[in-house]
């Protein structure tokens, strides 16, 4: 009988530190909005993210990102949906259905099945656009301030090659300076921050029928596309590239997803999921262990129980410029990822492909990378 592999134990010396903080780029933006436009209370929501960091992190052993589901969070804060009378007990009763449907694709083996349908070409295609699409959104926030942001990138390139110096701690020194700068009360009302514990509320008591059938329809359904592609196949593939000593299965990532999201929406959380650019954003700063995911989760739950009233505050250190060049690294990590020296030309062609259309729509390209394959496969498709 062969034994398991031991899986390495996790760390927490200066390049996790560093490397724990690189999906700040897609975090902050999106917890901001959701307190600031939603007012959604951040007590469940940041507690939600470091108890399901912290779990990732211990137990697969590898920098297992938890970010917020993108399309729900865009669709949440859209004015169409604030002007339909869409509240945050729709945002909860989403994650709460997340998390009963990636249970049930867990339970059934249906998530793994389909996953077994999506070839190679077309997954290497998801992850590319992937990158493609987090450079992109990096740029737009870097565009504030093209200059600062320029030279910020210049430095964290040169940094990265230097392992010893954490590019990422750096970074977000400068930009808690440049914050202090730029706005000159900030210091003062981070002067008067006082701690507080407060222990998160139990939401589901206060969800309806309504809640729950708006927050699937209008939320989660359209959200399942972009997961499946992104935070199901691609961190599979991801982590398994990055870590073949500490591989996940498909049946533990739609378990992981499923419970978290059922946890988050208990205490008033959003939904979450394994985001694929997460994980490169980690590694691209220097994280190699669920060390980095601990890291994060632990600001993340200190921040949620003790600092909820005032998170507002505490995230306007760190200006848009900077999380636009956490945004670009994590995106140009995912896309270096995407490589496959040995294609023939007509699986490049389904890789690049498939990428454009992940930069649109992660589920349309899922689609558009298989069928675009078996005409390959078929002598259908001559390029």
């Amino acid at each position: 009988m062969q034994h398991q592999p031991t899986r390495p134990p996790n760390r927490f010396d200066l390049p996790e530190w560093a490397g724990a903080f690189g999906d700040l780029g897609t975090l902050i933006p999106f917890v901001a909005a959701y307190v600031t436009i939603l007012k959604m209370d951040a007590n469940g929501l940041l507690v939600a993210f470091g108890v399901a960091l912290i779990v990732a992190g211990s137990l697969y052993r590898t920098p297992f990102p938890v970010q917020p589901m993108k399309a729900i969070g865009a669709a949440a804060v859209s004015q169409s949906m604030l002007a339909a009378g869409l509240g945050a007990g729709a945002v909860i009763g989403a994650a709460l259905t997340t998390g009963l449907l990636w249970i049930v694709l867990a339970v059934t083996g249906l998530g793994r099945q389909a996953a077994r349908w999506v070839p190679r070409s077309a997954l290497l295609g998801v992850v590319m656009g992937l990158g493609f699409s987090f450079m992109l959104g990096g740029i737009r926030m870097m565009s504030s301030s093209p200059w600062i942001a320029g030279v910020l990138l210049a430095l964290t390139l040169l940094l990265l090659g230097r392992p010893r110096v954490p590019a990422m701690l750096l970074l977000l020194g400068i930009g808690v300076l440049i914050a202090l700068i730029g706005q000159p009360g900030l210091m003062h009302e981070l002067g008067t921050l006082r701690p507080e514990l407060r222990l998160p509320a139990l939401a589901w008591r206060s969800l309806s029928m309504n809640d729950l059938w708006t927050g699937f329809v209008l939320l989660a359904l359209p959200q399942l596309p972009l997961t499946f592609g992104n935070a199901f196949i691609a961190i599979t593939e991801e982590n398994n590239r990055l870590f073949p000593d500490r591989p996940v299965t498909e049946r533990s990532v739609a378990f992981s997803t499923g419970l978290m999201n059922l946890g988050s929406s208990l205490i008033g959380g959003i939904p979450m999921c394994h985001g694929a650019g997460g994980m490169a954003g980690h590694v691209q700063f220097g994280a190699r262990t669920g060390g980095s995911s601990i890291i994060l989760g632990s600001v993340l739950l200190g921040a949620g129980l003790f600092l909820s009233a005032s998170i507002g505050t505490v995230f306007r250190m760190f200006p848009p410029d900077v999380l636009g060049v956490i945004l670009f690294m994590a995106g140009l990590q995912l896309a270096l990822g995407s490589r496959d020296s040995g294609a023939e030309k007509a699986d490049r062609f389904v890789v690049l492909a498939t990428a454009a259309f992940a930069i649109w729509n992660v589920g349309a390209a899922v689609l558009f990378g298989i069928l675009a394959h078996q005409a390959s496969q078929r002598g259908w498709l001559r390029i």
